[in-house]
């Protein structure tokens, strides 16, 4: 790559780096739903390189850990689909 287009890609890194607290994203939180996503990626690369221990392993923790983060969100769809499903039941009517 030119040089060029490094310095803009670390300008570009930077100034997120600078933004993103300032519009209340912070960076801890975001390094800890990546981090999960990175060891389910080592983990598939592990598994399609015929190292099906590793490769299940990282894959394994890496799915707990998101699954962890993701709870809140899972629990949501789960409490609106059950209201729906129950609205449903009462009306007669499907969605």
């Amino acid at each position: 790559m030119k040089e060029k287009t490094w310095i803009g890609i670390l300008l570009a890194v930077v100034g997120l780096w600078i933004l993103l607290p300032i519009i209340g994203v912070t960076i801890g939180w975001l390094f800890s739903l990546l981090f999960p996503l990175l060891l389910i990626g080592i983990g598939v690369v592990g598994w399609r390189n015929n190292s099906k221990v590793i490769g299940g392993a990282f894959l394994a923790v890496g799915a707990v850990l998101l699954l962890a983060k993701l709870s809140k969100i899972l629990f949501l769809i789960l409490a609106v689909l059950l209201v729906l499903w129950g609205v449903s039941l009462l009306t007669g009517k499907r969605y």
